[in-house]
This record gives structure tokens, sequence and C-alpha cells, in this order.
């Protein structure tokens, strides 16, 4: 297995990190190989903020459901999905245009996570961990005036960097459900009730859960996730961004 796989492999969630900053040489590899990440029409729909100021750290902390290991982490990008470059650029040339819509800000969301998942490829291999904060896309009203958003332009990802510490480094990855349910070819799938449970039943099987009750793990998780008060919000706040893309 070459370097590249490995890293992929072994890559997993970091939360804690040690109290150590990542130079500054390090930390402009990291973004510049957002640069190089696959991009519609080579357009570039995203933009990313580096956020260095330890007060707006703590505020996003707060509205990404009150994770305090955010406002700890050594670097801090947020990367967001933005047609309003674009659409400024029409406008200034006086284009024949509409305004942008819903399929414009989904392919600007891919372009701002694939150049997001290549930063964290890029930090694996350069021994830096990573986090995901999909809460990013929480407290809508908020987050769009503390980053002083324009109306085409949404947060898609938020990511935290930073060395971890031994514990994170020796955490087990938690296990992935087997390719037979997630690879189809050529059509879609549709897991039948039985698939659905012995998807999720091999799962907590490899993950030496100890309770392998699956109807009650599913209503727990669904509770836990789907139902949780922070999952409606991200919903409530998604829709209010996706107003402006008609």
């Amino acid at each position: 297995m070459n370097e590249i796989l490995k890293q992929i492999k072994n890559r997993k969630s970091v939360r804690v990190f040690e109290d150590k900053e990542i130079p500054s040489e390090v930390k402009q590899e990291i973004l510049n190989a957002a640069f190089e990440a696959p991009t519609a029409g080579c357009m570039m729909l995203y933009s990313i903020f580096d956020i260095t100021d330890e007060n707006q750290k703590k505020k996003l902390s707060v509205t990404c459901d009150n994770q305090p290991f955010i406002a700890k982490a050594p670097m801090v990008l947020v990367f967001l999905a933005d047609y309003q470059r674009w659409y400024d650029s029409f406008c200034f040339e006086e284009c024949d245009i509409r305004k942008p819509g819903q399929g414009d800000i989904l392919l600007a969301y891919a372009d701002a996570i694939i150049a997001a998942q290549n930063t964290v490829i890029a930090a694996e291999s350069l021994g830096i961990g990573s986090c995901y904060i999909g809460d990013i896309l929480e407290n809508c009203e908020v987050v769009r005036e503390l980053l002083e958003l324009p109306d085409y332009v949404i947060p898609a990802a938020m990511v935290v960097y930073g060395y971890p510490t031994e514990s994170q480094k020796k955490r087990k990855k938690p296990v992935r459900f087997e390719k037979e349910y997630i690879v189809f070819e050529n059509k879609y799938h549709r897991l039948s009730k039985e698939e659905n449970k012995k998807m999720h039943s091999k799962r907590n099987e490899k993950s030496g859960l100890a309770d392998n009750n699956i109807n009650e793990y599913i209503r727990k998780f669904c509770k836990r996730k789907y139902m949780s008060d922070f999952s409606l919000e991200m919903d409530r706040s998604a829709a209010e961004y996706l107003k402006k893309f008609k």
C-alpha cells in the first residue's frame, strides 16, 4: 500500500490536540492543497476563512453546538460555497444574467467540500489531525453576521486542525459500513428491512458493541442525531440560506 492510500485509510477525526502551534509554512502547504482540488469549470466556487481571532473561534465554538475543542484548535478553516464572486463578475461586466439558483449553490458546495478534503489529506500527510465540523451550518443568522456573509455564500464546512495527542493517535478509527451496502453497480439498490438490519449488525459486531439489539440501537441513534435539537436547527438554517437561491 502506497503512502497516500495508507494516509487515507488511517485518517480519523481528531478532537484533542497538543498545545503546539502549526508552523506558518506547514499551514500554507495545507491551504495550497485546497487550491489543487478539482473544481467545476475551473471556477473555484469556494472561499476559505482562516479563523485566527481567538474571540471569533470562541463564538464559533458556541454556535457550532457548544464544542469547546474548536476554540482550542491551533488552526480553524471555514470552507464556503461561494457563488457571490462569479455573480459579481457577471454583474460588473453587465452580462444579461439570472440570479444564482439551487443548482449553482450545490455545485459550489461540492467545490468547497472537495477543497476541504484536499486539506484534510494534506494535513494527515504532515502529521496533523483534523475534524470536520458540520455544525457550522447551524444558527444561520448569527454565523452570517459574524462572518459577514453576502447573499450568495453558504458555509459548507468548518475544519479544525492540530497535532493529535497520544491518546488520539491510539484511538481506534470507527468501523465503516461494508462495501456491499454502499457500492452498487449501475443502479440504486434500496435495502430491504432485513438487509438494513444486517448492515448495522455487521458494523456493530466489528465495532465490538456489547448491545447488538439493532432495533433499539437505530431508535436511540434516531433520537440522538436525526431528531436532535441541533439537527432540526441545522435544517432550519439550511432552508434560510437557500431562500436566496431560487
